[in-house]
């Protein structure tokens, strides 16, 4: 973390410390631009992404509880190392409700290139009785996020075992986009894909050769897709480019109408206005060896078009 401040501050990238309602810590990066992300150290969550016009990217319900241990409904929440109940554990597995620390002093990353970037590095270790009960592993999980200065917003992840014994686990960025209109959005880099649809017993089925529209409840793991994927919002007349390295899988998630009613944290019509779609690796867990590292990257860019 390498805040700036003083005479020319507004120029370069820029890192502060600030509490949310609730005192949480939270790590506001800006960009010479103004662009801006927010992220909670509750979670390791970014909760916000905004465009240096100050138009909001991620999608955060109105009715979200904010108050740990409670994750927050939008934004993006990281899945580790469970998604889903594919696990023993509380589902999407324990990261999204730990306290997280900044880290100062963070391993190396060499291919990392810091100009005009405001980034924060955070680090979740396996310090905790309570998780070294319900998942019995030693682990350290690094996480930098960065804003560039074109305000694009990249998540590096790197887990490491410092276990005596190998373990495996799963792993997503439950990415909330902010849309016009569910009605109105369509993805594309899924055609011809094979998929679990959890709407079906995990059920496999192969995708067509169209781009995804939505006219109902979607909660769907493709497998094995291209390291490119995007969400065009005619309406907004944007386009979100979801670029990845390390996570071959891709989660499509929207409740609609009669789950989002049934959903406290979130409003009865806010279905319409958010879509996910994560960077995963599911269908086949990472398994570290003693001493292995994990590398995976999610890099978000806006495209406007006239």
């Amino acid at each position: 973390m390498e805040p700036s401040s003083g005479v020319g501050a507004e120029k370069r990238p820029m890192v502060d410390l600030v509490k949310d309602k609730n005192g949480t810590d939270q790590i506001l990066l800006q960009n010479p631009k103004g662009a801006s992300v927010k992220i909670s150290l509750h979670g390791g969550q970014v909760l916000s992404w905004k465009t240096e016009k100050g138009d909001e990217l991620l999608f955060t319900s109105t009715k979200a509880n904010s108050k740990p241990p409670h994750p927050v409904r939008g934004g993006i929440p990281i899945c580790f190392p469970q998604f889903g109940t594919r696990g023993s554990l509380e589902q999407h597995g324990f990261a999204r409700n730990k306290m997280w620390l900044v880290e100062n002093d963070p391993p190396a990353l060499p291919s990392f290139d810091a100009t005009g970037k405001a980034y924060v590095d955070l680090v979740l270790k396996s310090s905790d009785e309570d998780t070294m009960r319900i998942w019995p592993y030693s682990f350290e999980f690094h996480l930098r996020v960065s804003l560039a200065l074109d305000g694009d917003l990249t998540l590096i992840s790197r887990v490491r075992n410092i276990n005596s014994k190998p373990f495996s686990f799963s792993i997503a960025y439950h990415t909330y986009f902010s849309i016009s209109d569910i009605s109105e959005v369509r993805l594309e880099g899924l055609e011809t894909l094979d998929y679990l649809d959890n709407l079906q017993e995990k059920e496999r089925f192969t995708e067509q050769g169209d781009a995804l529209t939505f006219e109902s409840e979607i909660d769907r793991v493709y497998l094995n897709s291209k390291d490119v994927v995007a969400v065009f919002d005619h309406e907004r007349k944007r386009t979100f480019l979801i670029r990845k390295e390390g996570l071959p899988d891709v989660v499509v998630w929207n409740p609609w109408e009669k789950k989002a009613r049934a959903l406290t944290d979130l409003g009865d019509d806010e279905y319409k206005h958010m879509l996910c779609v994560d960077g995963a690796a599911i269908e086949k867990p990472i398994t570290l060896k003693p001493g292995e590292e994990w590398t995976g990257k999610l890099h978000l860019s806006l495209v406007l078009s006239t």
